[in-house]
C-alpha cells in the first residue's frame, strides 16, 4: 500500500467517512498534509494508534490550535481512547502550559464529551491528600529522576525553595500520582509537551532522562518525537532529536 492509500484508510479510521474542508478551497496542501501525516509519519515507529493519538492531543494543547485539538478529541474517541484516558492527558500539560492554556483545552474536549453523551465530570483519578501530596510526589519525583532530586533540592537558594517544593506537591504529587495514565505515559507524553514549547531544551534533556529511567526507550522517544514532527515544525523537532542524542548517544 502506498502513502496515498494509507493516508486515507487512516484517515477515514480516525475522522470517518468525511472530507476535509480544505479540499474546497486548498486541495494541493491538504494533499501534501494528509499524505504526509496519515501516510507517512503515522506508520513511523511502533507507537501504537492510542499512543499517537494522546500525544497529538497533548501537541495540539500546547498550541493552543483548538480546532485541531476538538477534532482529534474525537479521533482519540474512534481508535478506543477513554473519556479517562483523554481527560488525563490534557490534565498532564496543566504543569508545563500553564493551567489558562490548560483550562482551553479541556473546554474543548468537553464540548466533544458533551456532544457524544459522555457524563462529566468523570470519576475522580486523585490519589494523594492535601497532607500527602509532597511525599507522594517527591517518591515519584526520585523514581523518575533518581538522587539528582535530592541534589537540586539541596542546592538551590533559600529564596527560591517552594519552587522546589512546588515541584514535588503540585507537577509531581498532583499529576503524575493520578489515575487513568501509568508513569511511562506520563513522562512520555511530558518530553512531548516540553519539546513542542520550545525554548525548554535543558527540561527536554532531563526528561530524555527520565524516560529512559522508567523504561522508555530511544526508539520509543524517536517515535514519539517524530510523531510531533507535523504538528510542531522541523526546528522543535530537530531541538529535541540533538537533546535526545545528547543524553543517549547513537551507539
Amino acid at each position: 500500500m502506498d502513502r496515498i492509500e494509507k493516508s486515507k484508510e487512516k484517515y477515514k479510521m480516525l475522522f470517518g467517512d468525511g472530507v476535509p474542508a480544505a479540499y474546497a478551497t486548498d486541495p494541493d496542501f491538504q494533499d501534501i498534509l494528509s499524505r504526509f501525516i496519515f501516510g507517512e509519519v503515522f506508520d513511523q515507529g511502533k507507537l501504537d494508534d492510542k499512543q499517537r493519538e494522546l500525544i497529538t492531543l497533548v501537541v495540539l494543547a500546547t498550541n493552543q490550535t483548538l480546532p485541531q485539538l476538538k477534532a482529534h478529541a474525537n479521533a482519540a474517541l474512534n481508535v478506543g481512547l477513554t473519556p479517562m484516558e483523554i481527560k488525563e492527558a490534557i490534565y498532564q500539560c496543566a504543569p508545563y502550559l500553564g493551567f489558562p492554556r490548560t483550562l482551553n483545552a479541556v473546554a474543548e474536549v468537553n464540548k466533544v464529551f458533551k456532544a457524544r453523551n459522555i457524563a462529566l465530570p468523570l470519576d475522580s483519578q486523585k490519589q494523594v491528600t492535601e497532607e500527602t501530596r509532597f511525599d507522594k510526589g517527591l517518591a515519584v519525583q526520585t523514581e523518575i529522576f533518581g538522587d539528582v532530586i535530592e541534589k537540586m533540592r539541596e542546592s538551590a537558594p533559600a529564596n527560591q525553595k517552594h519552587i522546589q517544593d512546588y515541584l514535588s506537591s503540585f507537577c509531581f504529587g498532583d499529576f503524575y500520582t493520578r489515575g487513568g495514565l501509568d508513569i511511562k505515559t506520563r513522562e512520555l507524553l511530558t518530553l512531548c509537551i516540553i519539546s513542542a514549547l520550545g525554548g525548554a531544551e535543558g527540561q527536554v534533556k532531563a526528561h530524555v532522562q527520565g524516560n529512559r529511567n522508567v523504561g522508555n526507550g530511544k526508539e520509543t522517544l524517536i517515535a514519539a518525537i517524530t510523531h510531533c514532527l507535523p504538528y510542531m515544525g522541523f526546528p522543535r523537532t530537530l531541538n529535541a532529536l540533538a537533546c535526545m542524542n545528547e543524553v543517549i548517544p547513537e551507539n
